[in-house]
C-alpha cells in the first residue's frame, strides 16, 4: 500500500478470519497497557477545574471510562494506569480493578511527560509488545488487528494514526508503504493523517528512556528517530476524539450522549 503526505491510505488486508471451529481451542486474544493519565489538562481547566483531565464528565461518566470500555472489550487484561496530577480522583473513583480487570497505578511525583510514564509504568506490564494510550484520547479501533500487524512486520514500534479534516491542532504524518516516514509540527491546516496516540511498543524501545526524568516520546523518540524506526502506521477509520480543549471536549458531550 503506498500513501503521499496528508493523504488517507486504505490499510491492506493481510489477514483473514479463521473459523473458530477449526481451532476450538485456541486460546483468546488478550493484552495489557499503560493508560497515559497523568497530564495537566491546563487548556481544559477553564471548563473542568478541579479534576484531572481524564476524569471530565462527559454525558454522566468520567471520559476515562469511555477509554478503559474499549480496552477492556477488547480484551485487555491487566491496566496500569500512569497518574500524577489529582491522581486520588482517578484512584478513588477506579480503585483496584474495573470491570473485572486488575488495576496498577504507576504513581508519578511530578509529571515525567509521555515518555517518561511509559518507562516507569512499564515495570508492570510483562507482555510484550506494550500496549500504550491516551487516557484523554477515545479511539475506535481493532487492537488484535493492531498487534498482528505489529508480529507480521516486525515492527519495534506501531503507531495508530486516523484521518481527520484539519490537522492543525495535532500536526501531521507522512506513510509510505505502510511506514512512517515524517512528523510535521503542529500548525498546517487541511485534512491528512495524525498520529492518533495509541501505540505498540517493544521493550527495548522502553528500556532506552532514560528512567526517572521528563521524557517526550513524540518529541524525543518519534521525530528525531522515525528514519531509523521507521514505525509502522495502523490506520483506525472509527471514530477519534481528544478532549484536550473545550471545544472538543464539548464535542465528546454530543457523542456520547449519542451513544458513541
Amino acid at each position: 500500500m503506498r500513501a503521499t503526505r496528508n493523504a488517507a491510505i486504505r490499510p491492506r488486508s493481510r489477514f483473514f478470519e479463521v473459523p473458530k471451529r477449526l481451532f476450538p481451542n485456541r486460546m483468546p486474544f488478550t493484552f495489557q497497557a499503560i493508560v497515559l493519565a497523568g497530564g495537566l489538562g491546563t487548556r481544559l481547566r477553564a471548563v473542568v477545574p478541579q479534576l484531572p483531565k481524564p476524569m471530565a464528565p462527559v454525558a454522566g461518566r468520567p471520559f476515562l471510562e469511555y477509554v478503559l470500555d474499549r480496552l477492556v472489550a477488547a480484551g485487555c487484561a491487566h491496566l496500569v494506569l500512569a497518574v500524577a496530577y489529582r491522581h486520588e480522583a482517578i484512584e478513588a473513583h477506579f480503585g483496584s480493578a474495573y470491570r473485572g480487570v486488575p488495576i496498577v497505578y504507576s504513581l508519578e511525583a511530578n509529571p515525567l511527560g509521555t515518555g517518561g510514564a511509559i518507562r516507569q509504568a512499564a515495570q508492570w506490564i510483562t507482555a510484550e509488545p506494550v500496549c500504550v494510550v491516551n487516557g484523554d484520547t477515545y479511539v475506535e479501533l481493532d487492537y488484535a488487528a493492531m498487534h498482528a500487524a505489529h508480529r507480521a512486520a516486525g515492527a519495534s514500534l506501531t503507531v495508530a494514526v486516523c484521518a481527520v479534516d484539519d490537522v492543525g491542532r495535532y500536526g501531521s504524518l507522512t506513510v509510505v508503504d505502510e511506514r512512517i516516514v515524517a512528523f510535521a509540527e503542529k500548525g498546517g491546516s487541511g485534512p491528512g493523517l495524525i498520529n492518533a496516540g495509541t501505540y505498540l511498543i517493544e521493550r527495548n524501545l522502553i528500556e532506552g528512556i532514560p528512567p526517572g526524568r521528563v521524557h517526550s516520546l513524540e518529541q524525543e523518540l518519534l521525530v528525531p528517530r522515525v528514519a531509523a524506526l521507521r514505525p509502522l502506521a495502523f490506520v483506525c477509520r472509527g471514530r477519534f476524539i481528544d478532549i484536550g480543549v473545550p471545544e472538543d471536549y464539548a464535542r465528546a458531550q454530543q457523542l456520547f450522549a449519542e451513544g458513541a
